[in-house]
């Protein structure tokens, strides 16, 4: 089991990054926040869970250990696997996540691409013993601005990347504009959770 990386950002893309250790490159998973946080050339340290198949071995990283946690957590449940797990955590922090299990919130839940009513009654059922309740509050915004400036092409590609067509990620783009519009800096991290919020609902 790799516990965490630590190396320089040799490369930033969509839904992943890469670290360079001791000359070799790994290629990490992440979501649009913890991508954020990073910056090309300068040194991280990213907690990881490796996640071993018959045809693949993937290294997921994450801003911190609290999200690790829960991505292992929410795989505990039936129907909830790494892919799932990830999109989960792109929509929701594990705060939000904690406090919508702990507080029956199926409607938070089902915001999250691929889970529907029922999934989100069953991963309640089964998590809410051992998800623990929210510590901290909601509006404590993550540090880090996106490592490149065309937000367009960065959340359709995110999307893309979560299993939505092309079509509707470009649907979505649309959607989220006259919210990118209004800020100074457009905030890719921002803009992919609102266009997969607005992608539930449609």
């Amino acid at each position: 089991m790799i516990a965490f990386v630590r190396g320089r950002v040799a490369a930033v893309g969509l839904t992943s990054t890469v670290l360079e250790v001791g000359g070799v490159g790994l290629e990490l998973q992440c979501t649009p926040d913890t991508i954020a946080a990073l910056r090309l050339g300068a040194e991280a340290t990213l907690p990881t869970s490796m996640v071993v198949r018959e045809d693949s071995l993937t290294l997921f990283g994450f801003a911190d250990e609290d999200e690790k946690q829960m991505f292992e957590l929410v795989q505990t449940a039936s129907g909830v696997g790494p892919k799932l797990a990830q999109a989960m955590l792109a929509v929701l922090r594990p705060e939000v996540l904690r406090r919508a299990v702990s507080s029956d919130d199926v409607k938070t839940l089902t915001t999250v691409p691929g889970i529907g009513q029922k999934g989100a009654q069953r991963i309640i059922l089964e998590l809410r013993d051992r998800i623990g309740a929210p510590t901290v509050s909601l509006q404590q915004p993550r540090q880090g601005a996106p490592a490149v400036s065309d937000w367009q092409t960065q959340v359709q590609a995110g999307l893309v990347g979560l299993g939505w067509s092309a079509k509707e990620a470009d649907q979505a783009v649309g959607w989220v504009t006259p919210e990118a519009e209004q800020m100074d800096t457009p905030d890719v991290a921002t803009l992919l959770r609102a266009a997969l919020r607005t992608l539930s609902k449609a």
